[in-house]
């Protein structure tokens, strides 16, 4: 059963995430990257890599992590939508970004990057907000470019042989750093 139609209309609020909602998180990240629930959104990873995104000891140590934290956000109670901060001095760390396939593409990622980007301007003061994205990922790269982001050309290389990151289906793999002013 499809329960994002009357999710579409709820109003979002947001919260930092707890352990509590640990199982609800990696969940949510998964549907949003990996398997074939994945491909019900635009955001898929199924092309490229294959096993996890994310574990339960990945996300708490983000949600524990000093000068982190995983933000939620929620409509009707339900978790829609995540996104990681870490704040780094002068710049804010983005990534752990999810939303619930089903909801993709109706503005509600554009809203919570801008709600992300509010938070580290004006609870950090940080004045960039940094990213990496997967090199292979034009689709998504162009997305955030549409929403101030630039490429640097600066990459690092992908974890090959460490699973937690997921096992890549192609042997080019990297990141690529993104930055965006927020003043």
């Amino acid at each position: 059963m499809d329960t994002a139609a009357p999710l579409q209309d709820a109003p979002e609020t947001f919260r930092d995430a707890v352990e509590a909602d640990v199982p609800a998180l990696v969940a949510l990240v998964e549907s949003a990257y990996r398997g074939d629930a994945s491909r019900a959104g635009w955001t898929t990873e199924a092309d490229i890599l294959d096993g996890q995104r994310t574990d339960p000891e990945g996300v708490r140590q983000v949600i524990a992590a000093p000068g982190s934290r995983l933000v939620l956000t929620e409509r009707g109670g339900e978790l829609v939508a995540c996104c990681q901060l870490e704040h780094r001095g002068d710049t804010a760390y983005f990534g752990m970004f999810a939303v619930r396939p089903g909801l993709q593409g109706g503005g509600l990622g554009r809203r919570v990057l801008g709600e992300a980007e509010r938070l580290a301007r004006e609870e950090w003061g940080a004045r960039e907000m940094h990213m990496t994205v997967i090199s292979v990922r034009e689709e998504l790269i162009a997305w955030y470019e549409r929403r101030g982001y630039r490429r640097t050309g600066r990459t690092t290389p992908f974890p090959y042989g460490d699973e937690r990151f997921g096992v890549p289906r192609r042997p080019d793999l990297c990141f690529e750093l993104l930055v965006k002013e927020l003043g």
